[in-house]
């Protein structure tokens, strides 16, 4: 008869396998993927290294499942915003807000998630939560024209450009430490943004 794991088990092991994404969330945001082996994540959690296997095959697939952890939240609170209150401009102009924020707050973070170099798996990864962003913004824009607030447009091409400004503009500002006014660069991406769908900043 093969062995079972009691749910006491099972929970333990879920409890131990979040708080090993927890540290290596950390870990990425403060050194980057390609610096987050799995001995500096082993350390950060309180573990050996070996018992990162217990949990994850390799360190890509740790590395994929911190990604989508840390993305999902970003796509989650984005589209709270994007399917909000609002007429669809006021809507964009805050979600676009509302991200670029979240980002400058969480440099390290931000930066592992849109540019910083990483193994293709998480690549890979990062490809399929822009699509993400991208039908986000495609129904809003959509729902503009619909109500003659945005001009006629391919929504799907302009979301795409969209979500390849909104990421272009925050680049070179995540992965420097210098300081920057938050507020003046946030203001000239929603402009940005605004001007991109056909609505007056």
């Amino acid at each position: 008869m093969a062995y079972r794991k009691t749910p006491a088990e099972l929970h333990r092991l879920e409890a131990a396998r979040d708080h090993l994404v927890l540290r290596a969330t950390e870990v990425v945001a403060e050194v980057g993927w390609a610096q987050a082996s799995v001995t500096a994540v082993a350390d950060a959690a309180g573990i050996a290294a070996g018992s990162v296997y217990q949990h994850f095959s390799s360190k890509s697939a740790l590395a994929v499942e911190v990604f989508r952890r840390a993305a999902e939240r970003e796509v989650d609170v984005l589209g709270e915003v994007l399917r909000g209150d609002g007429d669809p401009a006021d809507r964009v102009r805050r979600g676009v807000e509302v991200f670029a924020r979240r980002a400058l707050e969480n440099q390290g973070l931000a930066y592992a998630l849109l540019a910083a170099p990483a193994e293709p798996a998480v690549g890979a990864e990062r490809l399929a939560f822009r699509r993400r962003y991208r039908a986000l913004f495609a129904s809003v824009i959509d729902e503009g024209i619909a109500e003659d607030r945005f001009p006629g447009q391919d929504a799907e091409i302009t979301a795409a450009a969209l979500t390849g400004a909104i990421g272009e503009v925050l680049v070179h500002p995540l992965s420097t430490p210098a300081a920057q006014d938050a507020d003046l660069l946030v203001a000239g991406l929603t402009a940005v943004a605004l001007r991109c769908v056909g609505a007056a900043p």
